[in-house]
């Protein structure tokens, strides 16, 4: 049997509302988990089953939809969007949750956040960064040019242009393209001494073809307790994958 999702919603750092999902007892061992850019809690963790996978193992799912994606809010004032915005609402989440003994994973864009929380003093009992490698957490201007100029070009871009499937990805998510842009430019800063002496265990889950954010092994080896776990496929293409959801359990039911 299928574990229901329930959803509520919760308050950014400014009361924006952010759409939290849940699956598995709610009394049980919470794990919160971060999505990728563009996508959402549903195409992320939901849809593929990787939710479903860890409710099973004994754990409390819980997946917010970030700002500007999903059905969380996605407001077009610049003052809703200031440095490092993503960190601070996942500070407001983690509080509003009461969440003090659990674990935290994220993919790319979730990832980053995940990391930067860890570099900020955030220690959960064990993290995973998936779909992210140690070029990923540096070079954020070069990175989120690149999503500018996708969402500048929405309308003009065609098949054989190297923006063509973010477009493709933002479109079919109904990305707002004032909101992706202001949440683009508040950033995510992650400072790598800081992340390399939160000395907690972190699960690097990467595709085997997934170079997107540079190299996953050579971000294992800078970690104080970090451990590389190869799942198949690309960047995008790992998402659909159930050997994801089933490396994440097996990595937090470890020792």
């Amino acid at each position: 049997m299928v574990a229901e999702v329930r959803t509520s919603s919760l308050s950014g750092f400014d009361g924006a509302a952010l759409a939290v999902h849940e699956m598995g007892d709610a009394g049980a061992r919470p794990v919160l988990l971060l999505h990728g850019l563009f996508s959402s809690a549903e195409v992320n963790w939901i849809k593929y089953g990787h939710a479903a996978c860890l409710a099973a193992a004994g754990y409390r799912v819980i997946m917010p939809d970030l700002r500007a994606h999903g059905m969380s809010a996605a407001p077009h004032a610049a003052q809703a969007y200031p440095r490092n915005v993503l960190l601070m609402d996942a500070q407001a989440l983690i509080a509003q949750l009461s969440l003090t003994d659990f674990d935290i994973g994220g993919f790319s864009l979730g990832a980053r956040t995940t990391a930067a929380l860890l570099a900020n003093g955030l220690r959960p009992r064990k993290a995973i960064l998936a779909g992210m490698g140690l070029e990923g957490l540096g070079g954020w201007e070069g990175r989120r040019q690149f999503f500018l100029d996708a969402i500048d070009n929405r309308e003009t871009v065609k098949r054989d242009d190297p923006h063509f499937m973010a477009v493709m990805f933002m479109k079919t998510m109904k990305i707002d393209p004032v909101a992706a842009r202001l949440l683009l430019c508040a950033g995510i800063d992650v400072d790598p001494a800081a992340l390399v002496a939160a000395d907690i265990p972190i699960g690097v889950i990467c595709g085997d073809e997934d170079q997107d954010n540079g190299s996953a092994p050579a971000l294992a080896r800078q970690l104080a307790q970090g451990r590389y776990i190869e799942v198949p496929g690309t960047h995008m293409s790992c998402i659909a994958r159930p050997e994801l959801g089933q490396a994440i359990r097996d990595y937090l039911l470890g020792p």
